[in-house]
């Protein structure tokens, strides 16, 4: 039977250490506990918190009044091939570089750009996670998910997650609970390098193709430097990752962020294409065009020393004080270049 624990602290669960406690945590260790778990919180009324690894979520700190079910379910294995492609199930619950350091382990490409990502597996879909040029998206072949709703599983293709820029229908629908991802993914050879930074760091011109093992150990490298590979003792790592998604925005938006920006003597900003006619610029940039720095705080909250992207909790941070300073960033760069920043985390029990 799985044990049922009354206010326990959600904070220790998260990346960011922040967050009250919850009213009831569940913690099932298998699929099949998972959606009885799930089931029967649905059955008893009040609401309902699906929770991994707690790497892209700002809880309140008033915590959550209802049920917190946490996936622990992990493990890996083949499950045949498609178009010359090896499919990779994996259970929600496995350690997402975990499972991205077995891939590239055994000579399969198409996420290693995607290593040291904290969170599980389970959650990629979710937010199309996607960095240094690859996105979950273009691997992922199906995701079974139990339809809280219909009170049964079922599969997802690709269309039917509906993947956009950190986004899916998932992620806009909490009536479906993910329980694995078969990813499909490409046996021996190279893979390119589609990110100018990550090519530099590999030596090869943008696009050129380089080992994934190669590429994985480039990755973890650049992310350590900013600060994004989890490590206790290093305070610029307890944050929730990039906390601003990068603005997407029409052509004639962007010429007029632009020329915002020129106006105020700040030259031109970042600009790469996103598809269907939009333009993706830089947070990053735009932050620290604002008048932000690396490092700069409010109390125990501040930006990281390494990368102006994360907001991190220095220690003894509440949600209230970091959602302060986010909303002072934003505010001021929507002030001066008429860009609305959005946070990329979930909030939990926090309105934006």
């Amino acid at each position: 039977m799985v044990e049922v624990r009354e206010g326990a602290p959600l904070g220790p669960l998260t990346t960011l250490r922040i967050g009250g406690p919850a009213e009831r945590l569940v913690e099932p260790s298998t699929a099949e506990e998972l959606v009885a778990a799930v089931a029967e919180a649905d059955a008893a009324g009040g609401p309902v918190l699906v929770l991994a690894g707690g790497s892209n979520v700002v809880i309140a700190d008033e915590g959550f009044a209802g049920t917190v079910v946490r996936v622990g379910h992990g493990g890996h294995d083949e499950a045949g091939a498609v178009e010359g492609r090896v499919l990779m199930e994996a259970a929600a619950g496995e350690d997402w570089d975990g499972f991205v350091a077995a891939t590239v382990a055994g000579g399969l490409a198409g996420i290693e750009a995607l290593s040291g990502i904290p969170g599980t597996v389970g959650a990629t879909p979710i937010q199309n996670v996607g960095a240094y040029g690859q996105e979950v998206a273009s691997t992922i072949e199906s995701v079974r998910v139990y339809d809280r709703r219909a009170g049964a599983e079922r599969t997802l293709t690709p269309q039917e997650c509906r993947f956009g820029y950190r986004t899916s229908a998932l992620r806009h629908d909490d009536s479906l609970v993910v329980l694995a991802v078969t990813f499909a993914l490409a046996p021996g050879g190279h893979s390119p390098a589609a990110y100018d930074e990550l090519a530099s760091a590999l030596g090869v011109e943008p696009g050129g193709e380089a080992d994934p093992a190669e590429i994985r150990e480039a990755v973890l490298s650049l992310r350590r430097a900013k600060g994004m590979v989890l490590d206790p003792a290093d305070h610029d790592t307890w944050s929730a990752g990039s906390f601003f998604t990068n603005p997407v925005m029409d052509a004639a938006a962007f010429e007029s962020f632009a020329a915002r920006a020129a106006a105020a003597g700040l030259g031109e900003p970042p600009r790469f294409g996103a598809g269907d006619g939009e333009v993706k610029s830089s947070a990053a940039w735009c932050i620290e065009q604002a008048g932000f720095h690396r490092g700069e705080s409010r109390g125990p909250v501040a930006l990281s020393g390494k990368h102006a992207l994360a907001i991190t909790n220095r220690g003894g941070a509440t949600a209230a004080e970091l959602l302060a300073f986010a909303h002072e960033i934003a505010g001021r760069v929507e002030e001066l270049l008429g860009v609305a920043l959005r946070p990329e985390p979930s909030l939990v029990g926090l309105e934006w």
